[in-house]
């Protein structure tokens, strides 16, 4: 079974998985799982008692005060290991900083993160430019572990620390007029050196987008976080949308703006490429890229004689909670 993240103002469940090797001491109670109720971990001292390999981080006061209070659900997807932190963190896609795999973690360092404010617009009660603080200022930090579906059919298993979408959205209030929400990276070509190359063929700065449903569904999250600490700048700090029943793609990272539009925005990827990379990135493997087939995917950590091959979940393993969203729509057509 796979976590289940109620609405608001549902009873939270959650089937919790232990895995010695990350939990790192901690014991979680035997009938637990079987129960349906979640565990009430302790808040964390040091992230590295929790997932081995963690480099410590500072944090701003905000954060720092939520992690005492933080939901911790710890409950791994059908049993899977949690990617090392050092995979997660060494191997990424941010062309801001790069068009290789470990460029953003050689020069996204460059970031300043702090302070840190989001342009919030268009149809809404509530516009304005908000930090994280104000934004997150009523919310209560929640752990979601979620697969992680790149497009390039690499996957990995991450513990995200955030706040439900669908918390912020309530909270602008945006009108009913309002059917989609577009998210947009931060442009600072003097902290970016990506942006800087003449080779690059993104028209920045990056954007990304989601229809209401999507973006109010309860599994969508605005992370601040990974494995108990705060996100580092190479998977986009200091604030990320993860989605994971897409292609990672749509997780667009170090978000400064975000719209409630009524058309749907033209995103970044799909404007560049609208035969490969589709509005919404479903996670498919009935539907191949282009160029290769996405029935398979490689999880790291894995090597050339050991690559970790698995066949590909529809919505990457959350179709039980998801695929309704979909349902009058053709998922070929509609990739």
């Amino acid at each position: 079974m796979l976590i289940r993240i109620p609405a608001s103002g549902e009873c939270r469940e959650s089937e919790v998985t232990p895995e010695p090797a990350y939990l790192s001491r901690r014991q979680v109670l035997s009938g637990a799982a079987l129960s349906g109720v979640a565990i009430a971990m302790p808040s964390l001292v040091n992230a590295s008692e929790r997932y081995p390999g963690v480099t410590a981080a500072t944090a701003p006061k905000w954060f720092a005060d939520k992690l005492a209070n933080t939901r911790w659900q710890a409950a791994v997807p059908d049993g899977e290991a949690i990617t090392p932190f050092t995979d997660a963190t060494q191997y990424n896609n941010f062309y801001e900083f790069g068009p290789n795999k470990g460029d953003p973690a050689r020069h996204a360092s460059a970031l300043k993160v702090e302070p840190w404010t989001v342009l919030v617009d268009g149809e809404v009660d509530r516009p304005g430019r908000y930090s994280l603080e104000d934004l997150f200022s009523e919310g209560r930090l929640e752990e979601r572990i979620y697969r992680l579906r790149c497009v390039e059919a690499w996957s990995m298993v991450i513990p995200w620390l955030g706040f439900p979408l669908a918390d912020l959205v309530r909270k602008i209030q945006p009108h009913s007029s309002a059917k989609f929400v577009r998210f947009e990276t931060a442009y600072r070509p003097e902290e970016m050196r990506g942006t800087r190359s003449g080779f690059a063929l993104i028209d920045w700065p990056y954007v990304e987008g989601l229809r209401m449903d999507e973006a109010m569904h309860p599994l969508t999250l605005l992370a601040v976080g990974m494995y108990g600490r705060s996100l580092p700048n190479q998977n986009g700090a200091p604030l990320r949308l993860v989605v994971p029943w897409k292609y990672g793609f749509k997780s667009i990272k170090s978000i400064v703006r975000i719209s409630f539009v009524r058309d749907q925005p033209a995103t970044t990827w799909q404007s560049m490429a609208p035969q490969e990379y589709g509005f919404y990135a479903n996670v498919n493997p009935k539907v191949s890229h282009p160029r290769w087939s996405q029935a398979r995917e490689r999880r790291l950590p894995g090597s050339l004689f050991s690559p970790n091959l698995r066949d590909t979940q529809p919505f990457n393993g959350y179709a039980e909670q998801v695929a309704g969203l979909y349902s009058p729509m053709d998922l070929h057509k509609d990739y």
